[in-house]
Order: structure tokens, then C-alpha cells, then sequence
């Protein structure tokens, strides 16, 4: 089944819910796997006491490096990350391991689709606010909800929660650690997917997590991901997912697999700017 990777810090009831929803709402048991951060307040003990494999450090160590270590520890067929901030749905898994069973091959990407609580411009979740943290999740309203919940199959598989063959995983190194603690992680694991052949990046219009969004990040001081990923690929990470993943189109029937995007006036001139961002970053 799969090897799910949460890496977490200092979120212990998120946490606790999180594991509580896979185990509840899976159609198999799943091996989870930990990345404790720090842990002082009783993460490290929980997980101990639960018996669930993982990994920990001292401090924070950001999420580059928590996953990494994870997913060393990973014996299933296909690796899931996801964040201790996600609560998953009844299905969720079924729905990746119905697509994942469709493929010809190995190379592929997909993504659950989120539920999230507030409205952001993001094509590729669904709004919906049943709670922003523990204490006033609505969850019997989640779960009625989700029985009629419908959205089509979207293009630009990127935010967890991400499902990869093993395989392609370490093939092409797990998350760049240069990025920590994180910002534009995600979109780099794409990347470097894309840059190692994968052309199947799929969202999964039927496999719901609630997300009760970013718990974490405004703890940190963030790398600066985007201008990261600027020098390192020489593309914004806005041409890389309108031209190539073209995030959020919805599939409708049509091919999974994307092709090299056409070299159109549009796109040369995106590429255009972005050689200039970058010489001057």
C-alpha cells in the first residue's frame, strides 16, 4: 500500500488527528511513518507510545531534511507525503490507488485534492470551512459533505498530499535540501520529476483532505524559495506550472500525459523575463 510521511513540529493534537483520519478513513493499513521535529511537547513520547515508525532531531530541521529521512524508512510500493495539518477523507486512498493502478508506468505524480477553509485563488482546491484548528472542526459535517463532493481530475499534480513510486522517489532524490526550511519545495520535487522524464502530474478530483492550512510555516524564517527556484531551473515557478503542468486545468476526459509545451510567442517571452530575473537576482 503506501508508506505515508508526515513530518511534523510541535503539532501533537493536528498530529493525532491526522494519524486518527488515515487509520479511521483508509481502505488498507498503511505503514505511517514520523518525522518528529523537536518534539517537547510530547510528539516524540505519542508517537513512541502509538508505535509508529519514525524518524526525529533535536530542533526543527525544516521539512527538506524531515522527509528525507522518512522516507528512508519506507517499505511500501508507493510513498505519500503528507502534512500533519490534513485530515483525511473516506476514500482518499482508495481514489490514488484506483489511478495509480491505471498507469502504464511508474512515471507519474498525483495529488489528493485539499478542502480548505479559505478562499486563496487556488483552482485546484476546494473551499469549504469546517474548522480552522482542533478545537472548532466541524469533522461530521466534513464527512456528510464529502459523500456528495465532486470535482473533476485536475492537471498539475505538486502539494501534498503527493503520491510517488518508490522508485522515483529516490531516483530523483527526494526534497532539495538547499531549499530549507521548505518554500517552494513542493514545486522543486516536481521539477526535478519533470526534468527526470515524468510527464503524468494528476490531481485527483475524488481524493479529499481537509486542510486546515499552514500551522507551521508562520513559526519559521522562510528561505527564499521562489528566487531559489528562478536560479536553479531558469524559469519562474509561474511558467513552470502555467506552460508545462498547467496546474489547475481540469482534465475532462482528455489526455493525462502532458507534452513539452509548444514554443508560443507567450511562452518565449516568459522565458524571456525569466533569464532577466535571473541575471539580475
Amino acid at each position: 500500500m503506501f508508506s505515508i510521511i508526515i513530518p511534523t513540529w510541535n503539532n501533537l493534537a493536528l498530529l493525532q488527528l491526522c494519524v486518527r483520519s488515515i487509520r479511521q478513513n483508509s481502505c488498507a493499513p498503511h505503514q505511517i511513518i514520523v518525522h518528529v521535529n523537536d518534539g517537547s511537547d510530547g510528539t516524540l513520547d505519542w508517537v513512541r507510545a502509538e508505535g509508529i515508525d519514525h524518524t526525529a532531531s533535536p530542533g526543527n530541521v525544516g521539512i527538506c531534511y524531515a522527509v528525507n529521512q522518512a522516507a528512508a524508512l519506507a517499505r511500501e510500493t508507493y510513498i505519500v507525503y503528507l502534512n500533519d495539518d490534513m485530515y483525511c477523507c473516506p476514500g482518499w486512498d482508495r481514489a490514488l490507488l484506483d489511478r495509480a493502478a491505471q498507469m502504464t508506468d511508474t512515471a507519474f505524480m498525483l495529488s489528493g485534492t485539499m478542502i480548505e477553509p479559505v478562499e486563496s485563488g487556488n483552482q485546484c482546491v476546494v473551499v469549504h470551512d469546517f474548522g480552522r484548528d482542533v478545537d472548532n472542526f466541524d469533522e461530521a459535517a466534513l464527512l456528510e459533505t464529502c459523500k456528495t463532493l465532486r470535482k473533476p481530475d485536475w492537471y498539475g499534480s505538486t502539494w501534498p498530499p503527493t503520491l510517488v513510486h518508490r522508485d522515483w522517489w529516490f531516483k530523483v532524490g527526494g526534497y532539495s535540501t538547499e531549499l530549507s526550511p521548505g518554500m517552494s519545495s513542493d514545486n522543486d520535487f516536481s521539477m526535478k520529476m519533470w526534468a527526470a522524464g515524468c510527464r503524468v502530474f494528476l490531481g485527483i478530483g475524488d481524493s479529499f483532505v481537509y486542510h486546515f492550512q499552514c500551522k507551521s510555516t508562520g513559526r519559521i524564517v522562510k528561505n527564499d524559495g521562489r528566487g531559489q527556484f528562478l536560479r536553479k531551473w531558469g524559469m519562474t515557478q509561474r511558467t513552470f506550472d502555467r506552460y508545462y503542468l498547467q496546474r489547475g486545468k481540469p482534465v475532462a476526459g482528455g489526455p493525462r500525459v502532458l507534452q513539452e509545451p509548444a514554443a508560443s510567442l507567450a511562452l518565449r517571452w516568459d522565458l524571456f523575463r525569466s533569464r532577466i530575473k535571473r541575471a539580475l537576482a
